[in-house]
């Protein structure tokens, strides 16, 4: 009769057992750890959101980890990231190559615009830069652009905007968009290419310190100047104005797409104002009042 209890408790306790061994490996969006690649020119603001996400859900855990965009690109449809973070639009074959690795439909979570700025040092008598100086300057061997180097998102979305190839621009190379700022000095008549996230943050002392060290130039099209302002942003009318976007390797509602949900909400576009950038979900409002 004893022997017969025991195995009866012994059989209920493995069941129980079982039990939350399913549970904890049940999908969740509050708790568990995830790693987000991101470029390095849009690395605070993923930060900053990574941070909200951990904030609101104590048991999540959060790593960012800078690639190159198309580096990252390439874990996610290799299976060996659930998150990136992507500024430059795919391709038709590499939409197609996404949704049969990963058996999703290709649906980007847009939460963000930046913008790809040319910069110049604060005493140079350059006052704005035109599309065709951009063209002609980036086909010329006096490689007069820096950027930060192959495979990033800056040299990727500037070939973008201008029909090239990466592989076809001449441009020289300092490793990192905050170097490029802190070396331009040396580089007399040199432009540098930076993501406008290396130094947005309007109320950080470490950006406010890398913008007076440059002055970024205004970009001429067809006769009109454009800043790279909340005004240019918004508007899109900044010529080299970017959406950033999570693309998720993610059948279910876990922490990847928890994170990339929380980013588009509300609170996730404040972040994204308070990092110097258009939210891309929360635009300004006009009430009238009578």
């Amino acid at each position: 009769m004893k022997n017969s209890f025991k195995i009866a408790v012994a059989f209920i306790l493995s069941i129980i057992l079982v039990g939350c061994k399913k549970e904890e490996k049940s999908p969740s969006y509050n708790k568990g750890d995830l790693t987000i690649f991101t470029d390095e020119s849009f690395q605070s603001v993923t930060e900053a959101l990574a941070d909200g996400y951990m904030i609101n859900y104590p048991e999540t855990r959060i790593k960012v980890v800078t690639k190159k965009e198309d580096l990252g690109f390439l874990d996610l449809l290799n299976d060996k990231a659930k998150v990136v973070v992507m500024s430059r639009n795919l391709s038709p074959e590499e939409i197609k190559t996404y949704e049969d690795r990963t058996d999703l439909k290709f649906l980007p979570a847009k939460f963000a615009a930046d913008a790809v700025v040319f910069v110049v040092p604060k005493d140079s008598p350059k006052e704005s830069i035109s599309i065709e100086e951009i063209n002609e300057g980036l086909l010329s061997d006096k490689k007069e652009f820096i950027f930060d180097g192959t495979n990033s998102s800056n040299l990727n979305f500037v070939a973008e905007k201008l029909k090239k190839q990466p592989k076809d621009l001449q441009f020289s190379i300092i490793p990192g968009n905050q170097n490029i700022i802190e070396e331009l000095g040396k580089y007399p008549g040199k432009i540098g290419v930076i993501g406008l996230n290396t130094f947005s943050r309007p109320y950080d002392k470490a950006s406010e310190k890398l913008r007076d060290m440059v002055k970024v130039l205004p970009v001429v099209e067809k006769g009109k100047q454009y800043n790279p302002d909340f005004e240019g942003l918004r508007t899109m009318k900044y010529p080299f104005t970017r959406v950033l976007y999570f693309l998720a390797n993610e059948g279910n509602f876990n922490i990847a797409n928890g994170f990339m949900r929380f980013s588009c909400t509300h609170l996730g576009q404040k972040i994204v104002q308070k990092e110097g950038l258009q939210p891309y979900n929360l635009y300004r409002r006009e009430v009238q009042m009578r």
